[in-house]
């Protein structure tokens, strides 16, 4: 892996949403468990809460672009959304280094025309196994990837259908595009690799009747929550590599 030159321009964190107030409370926004993971001072970063009508500058003001995950939903196509949407089109154009995140994901996928509704399969919750497809050996971000990785998941809709010419990187036992690459340099995971299995822990106690309401084993995914090094390591892989 290659490490890219740091440039002096800040990463833009697009804030599309967070927890609820007591997770936050613990825990931290959405925005800033992003800015921790991918190791950024706040000194490095510009927060912009899209969700509250903020706007981005043109993306040749940012070094990258990080885009958290949301309670909101893609497929309802709230204007932020959508206003949110066509900057991550110009964003492409202009090339910039960008790594979408849950919601991220999906409003990646949806802005150059793949599809995002309800899984199938169903609500996908806790510590989860990834596993990367061939499609990632080649790729600069992977390299030195394990094939198997455990990954945190926290998602009931999905990408249904991918862009024209995004690769599928990897899938899960019921997300078959965790992971996907658009362009050169544009990545997106469904899985969390920002948030810890103190924060799984925490949501499954505090959302766990609703979680058994649809059938969902809480205690077992409560006793497989653990650590997601792998997972974890991307954002800050980014960066290294493309910005």
């Amino acid at each position: 892996m290659t490490a890219a030159t740091p440039s002096a321009l800040p990463v833009l964190i697009l804030h599309t949403g967070d927890p609820d107030d007591t997770l936050k409370s613990q825990f931290g926004g959405y925005a800033e468990q992003i800015m921790l993971a991918a190791g950024l001072a706040a000194s490095a970063v510009e927060i912009v809460a899209v969700y509250e009508g903020q706007r981005p500058q043109a993306p040749s003001s940012y070094r990258a672009a990080l885009i958290t995950g949301s309670p909101a939903m893609v497929s309802d196509k709230e204007p932020w959304s959508e206003d949110t949407a066509a900057w991550l089109r110009d964003a492409l154009e202009a090339g910039l280094p960008m790594f979408g995140v849950c919601y991220g994901h999906q409003l990646l996928a949806h802005a150059f025309g793949g599809k995002v509704g309800y899984n199938p399969a169903g609500r996908e919750v806790g510590t989860q196994t990834v596993e990367l497809l061939p499609t990632a050996g080649g790729d600069q971000l992977m390299a030195g990837v394990p094939t198997t990785f455990p990954a945190q998941m926290l998602h009931a809709q999905t990408v249904l259908q991918l862009p024209a010419g995004a690769a599928v990187l990897a899938r899960s036992d019921l997300d078959e595009h965790q992971m996907i690459r658009i362009g050169r340099n544009v990545f997106s995971t469904q899985f969390h690799p920002e948030f810890g299995p103190d924060f799984i822990r925490a949501h499954l106690d505090r959302y766990g009747r609703r979680y058994a309401a649809e059938n969902l084993d809480v205690p077992g995914l409560s006793a497989n929550v653990r650590a997601t090094p792998v997972a974890a390591g991307l954002l800050r892989r980014l960066l290294e590599t493309y910005a």
